[in-house]
């Protein structure tokens, strides 16, 4: 008898353990996806410029100074929606914003800042391997650097005006001291 209570409770439990698990990630923020560069030195780069642009974007770029790198592409439609908030802090002049122009064609990447605004200090044209060097899984992405050129924060898909005020300024206040 006791044999066969097992055979009925065995289904069950294992329904329950998944049912647990699967109530458990309805908990995740999908939004974010752990980096194993964050406190980690910002890969070594070198990006060429985009034509009719004088300079790239580099790793020698992010020392001296607390620095959001933002990976974007021309093609990403949530890098549109993304781009007004970028140009908001652009004008606060508060951190230099750097552009990692992802797997893109440079006329397609000129075209698309003439018509939504050029928040970037310098841009760097990317083929995939410095993305890749990044850790990015796709655009767009936005990374903190501190000062030592230490990825310090990773944002995943498009930042809002909410998420500038609310995460990225106070890390930079924070990264400052």
């Amino acid at each position: 008898m006791k044999r066969r209570r097992w055979v009925f409770l065995a289904p069950a439990a294992v329904f329950g353990l998944m049912a647990a698990a699967f109530y458990w990630g309805l908990g995740l923020d999908t939004m974010v996806l752990p980096s194993p560069l964050i406190d980690e030195p910002a890969p070594h780069f070198a990006l060429p410029p985009l034509p009719g642009h004088r300079d790239g974007f580099s790793s020698a770029d992010l020392k001296g100074h607390v620095s959001v790198v933002n990976a974007f592409a021309s093609w990403c439609v949530p890098c549109r929606d993304e781009q007004p908030a970028l140009n908001a802090l652009a004008r606060t002049k508060r951190v230099p914003i750097y552009g990692i122009d992802y797997e893109d064609k440079p006329a397609d990447a000129l075209a698309w800042i003439g018509a939504l605004g050029d928040p970037y200090t310098r841009i760097g044209a990317d083929s995939g391997q410095v993305g890749i060097d990044w850790g990015i899984y796709g655009v767009p992405e936005t990374f903190l650097v501190d000062a030592d050129g230490r990825i310090r924060y990773k944002h995943v898909g498009p930042l809002t005006e909410a998420d500038i005020h609310r995460t990225i300024l106070p890390l930079v206040a924070r990264l400052e001291r």
